[in-house]
């Protein structure tokens, strides 16, 4: 511990770089979505960010901790506001834009596709997608019931087990290029299943 000349303690050595701290995140986020997580290294990493292996590992120990970094700082940081949404139709709108974009759907499916290898990933998303997100869907279909717009006896739990799945099915049957419109229309179209009024 050193002491600067204003008196505040401060730790010995040279301070965190913030400018390497986000090109190591954005460097990893990228090689995630191009390549996977079983093909992207710690050297890769370190290359595309323009700084050396051992500024990488003093930030983290290993390469499954730098990803499970990266993935809460893609989806919770850039994300902070997020308190709600008027009704279903903003939802599905809200989902929609996210996956009208090419890169997102990459990003899932290469989520999805290392559940396996690397399972500490998809916790790291269902952390930050899943507790608070999933609270407020549940929220969002709770009001449309209480407004008559689902049936009262519908299975709120289910419905969402049942969208979900449907987020999931969509990223790999559709093409990458569908737009919001399309998207939120066949998000709706499962909905109506359940009794849904438009």
């Amino acid at each position: 511990m050193t002491i600067s000349r204003d008196g505040a303690r401060r730790p010995a050595g040279r301070p965190r770089s913030q400018e390497a701290d986000l090109a190591i995140l954005a460097a990893a986020l990228d090689l995630l979505i191009e390549q996977g997580a079983q093909q992207t290294s710690i050297e890769q990493v370190a290359k595309r960010a323009g700084v050396t292996r051992a500024t990488v590992y003093r930030r983290f120990a290993d390469k499954t901790a730098l990803l499970v970094r990266t993935l809460e700082w893609a989806n919770h940081d850039n994300d902070p506001g997020l308190t709600g949404w008027r009704d279903v139709e903003h939802m599905f709108g809200d989902w929609a834009a996210y996956l009208a974009i090419p890169r997102h759907r990459r990003l899932l499916r290469r989520l999805y596709g290392s559940r396996d290898d690397y399972p500490e990933l998809m916790g790291a998303y269902r952390l930050v997608n899943g507790g608070r997100r999933a609270a407020l869907v549940r929220e969002t279909l709770s009001e449309a019931r209480d407004l008559g717009r689902l049936p009262r006896e519908v299975d709120l739990e289910v419905v969402q087990e049942v969208l979900s799945a449907a987020v999931i099915y969509h990223l790999g049957a559709y093409p990458d290029d569908e737009d919001a419109g399309r998207i939120t229309a066949y998000l709706m179209k499962i909905l109506t299943q359940f009794g849904f009024r438009q």
